[in-house]
C-alpha cells in the first residue's frame, strides 16, 4: 500500500500541481503486521496510523537510521487541550522508538491562523501573547519528552525564527511557483469557508504555503524527514513534502492520525463545560483526572493504547473487564494519563480526592473551590462559575432535571441563594454523581 501511495505522489514530479483531492483516500493504511521498524510497529499497534505517503519507504528508513520527525503546534492559548495529546504522544512514541522528535511551536504561523476546521478567522495575538503561550505550552512537553543535544533528544523550535525573516518578494519568487491557486481552492479548509460564504482572508489563504515551507526549512536545518499530524493536516503535509522535493530533492514522508472522537461521536478535547486543558493553571488536577475516569466503556481500550505507556498485553486484560469491573480500567487510565501530563503527585492527589468524595462522602482536598461573598450566590451562577455548566440556561435545565445537590439535598429552585453558614463551614455542591465542588466564604 505504501508503494502505491508513493507512486501517486511521484507521478506529479516536474509539474506545478500537487496531489489531486481524490487521491487522499487512496493512501489509507491497512492493519499491517509486517513492519520491520519499531516505530511503525508501535504506531500501528497502538492505533495512531490513518494515512501515510509511503509506508514501505518510511519503514525502511526507520530501520537503518534515526529519523527526525516533527509536529507543529500553534500557540493560540497558554495551554493545549487534550485534542492535541494524541499528537504529543506520537512524538513520545517516536522518541521511545529511537528517533528524534522536533516540536515546532508556531510563533510565526500563529500570527496568521490555520483555517483548517475553522468557520471564522482567529483573533490576532501580539508577539508578547504568543511568547507567553509558548512558555506555558512547553511545560507539558517537558514532562512527556526528553530534551537535549543527543541524536534522539527532542528539540523545540519556533517557526517565527525563519518565517519572519522571509522577504515577501523572495517567498513569491522561490516558493510561489510550486503552488497553484486551482489546487489550493480544493482544500477543505478553503472550501468550507467559501461554501458557507464566510470570509477567508488572503492572510489565512497563505497558511498552507508557510506550513509547507516549515517542512523544507526543517529538512535543511535538522535533516527532518517526517511530518506527522491529524488527518485534517494531510493536504498541508503533502504540500510540504512536494515543496521539499521540488526545491531541493529531499525525500520526505508524511503520516496522519485518525480524527479522534469518543464512542458517542463527540470530538476529543471539548465537554459541555468547555475545553479539557493540559495545564494545571487552566484546569484543576481533579477535573483532569475525572475526565478520564468518566471515559465511555467503549473507549477505554483505545485510550489506554493512545495515551498511556501500559504494555498492550495488560491493556487487553483491562479492556476485557466486564460490568462494574471496567471501572478498574478507567481508574488506571485516569491515573496513568494524569501521571504523564501532570505528574505523580497530581495523579495521587486526584485519586485520593475521588476516593474520599465517592467512597467516604468527604470533601476531598483537590476538589475545585468557589469562594463566595457574604451576600451569597445563586445556585445557577455557582454552577456556571465552576464550569460545571456552560451557561445559566444550562444550569437551569440541570436543576430542573434534579441533577443538582447542595450537601446531598436536591435543589429544585434555579433562584436558590447559597449562603455560607455562620460557623464558616464549607459546603459541597454536586452536579450528578461525578462533579463536585467546595463552596467557602471568600
Amino acid at each position: 500500500m505504501g508503494g502505491m501511495c508513493d507512486k501517486f505522489v511521484r507521478l506529479q514530479a516536474g509539474f506545478p500541481v500537487l496531489l489531486a483531492p481524490e487521491l487522499k483516500l487512496r493512501c489509507q493504511i491497512p492493519d499491517m503486521t509486517t513492519y520491520n521498524s519499531e516505530l511503525l510497529r508501535v504506531l500501528n499497534e497502538r492505533g495512531y496510523v490513518h494515512q501515510t505517503t509511503d509506508a514501505a519507504g518510511l519503514d525502511a528508513l526507520a530501520t537503518r537510521q534515526v529519523v527526525p520527525g516533527y509536529i507543529g503546534f500553534d500557540a493560540t492559548a497558554p495551554s493545549l487541550h487534550i485534542g492535541s495529546l494524541v499528537q504529543i504522544m506520537m512524538l513520545r512514541r517516536l522518541q521511545q522508538s529511537g528517533h528524534k522528535p522536533i516540536v515546532v511551536m508556531g510563533g510565526g504561523t500563529t500570527k496568521i491562523g490555520d483555517p483548517s476546521g475553522k468557520d471564522e478567522s482567529r483573533k490576532m495575538l501580539t508577539s508578547a501573547d504568543i511568547d507567553d503561550n509558548i512558555a506555558g505550552i512547553r511545560t507539558v512537553f517537558e514532562r512527556l519528552l526528553t530534551f537535549g543535544d543527543g541524536p534522539t533528544d527532542a528539540v523545540m523550535v519556533n517557526n517565527d525564527e525563519w518565517l519572519s525573516a522571509l522577504g515577501y518578494i523572495e517567498l513569491l519568487r522561490d516558493v510561489g511557483p510550486h503552488f497553484t491557486v486551482n489546487r489550493m481552492l480544493t482544500f477543505d479548509s478553503v472550501k468550507l469557508r467559501l461554501d458557507r460564504e464566510q470570509p477567508l482572508t488572503f492572510l489565512e489563504f497563505n497558511y498552507m504555503i508557510l506550513q509547507a515551507y516549515d517542512f523544507l526549512e526543517l529538512a535543511r536545518r535538522y535533516e527532518c524527514r517526517l511530518q506527522m499530524g491529524g488527518s485534517d493536516q494531510w493536504g498541508n503535509i503533502v504540500n510540504g513534502m512536494e515543496l521539499g522535493r521540488r526545491m531541493e530533492g529531499h525525500e520526505l514522508f508524511g503520516l496522519t492520525t485518525p480524527l479522534l472522537t469518543t464512542a458517542d461521536g463527540a470530538k476529543m478535547g471539548k465537554t459541555a463545560a468547555g475545553a479539557v486543558w493540559l495545564n494545571e493553571a487552566q484546569l484543576p488536577g481533579y477535573d483532569f483526572w475525572q475526565y478520564w475516569r468518566n471515559t465511555d466503556d467503549r473507549d477505554v481500550g483505545r485510550f489506554l493504547k493512545l495515551f498511556t505507556d501500559i504494555p498492550l498485553e495488560e491493556i487487553a486484560r483491562l479492556e476485557a473487564l466486564q460490568g462494574s469491573d471496567i471501572n478498574q480500567a478507567k481508574t488506571v487510565l485516569a491515573d496513568e494519563v494524569t501521571k504523564l501530563v501532570r505528574g505523580e503527585e497530581a495523579a495521587t492527589s486526584a485519586r485520593a480526592t475521588a476516593e474520599q468524595t465517592f467512597a467516604g462522602g468527604g470533601m476531598g482536598d483537590a476538589l475545585p473551590v468557589l469562594e463566595i461573598s457574604a451576600e451569597g450566590i445563586r445556585i445557577g451562577a455557582a454552577l456556571t462559575e465552576l464550569g460545571f455548566t456552560a451557561s445559566n440556561g444550562e444550569a437551569k435545565r440541570k436543576i430542573a432535571e434534579g441533577a443538582v445537590k447542595l450537601e446531598d439535598t436536591a435543589i429544585s429552585d434555579p433562584g436558590f441563594l447559597i449562603e455560607v453558614p455562620e460557623n464558616g463551614a464549607e459546603l459541597r455542591l454536586s452536579l450528578g454523581k461525578k462533579r463536585h465542588a467546595i463552596l467557602r466564604a471568600g
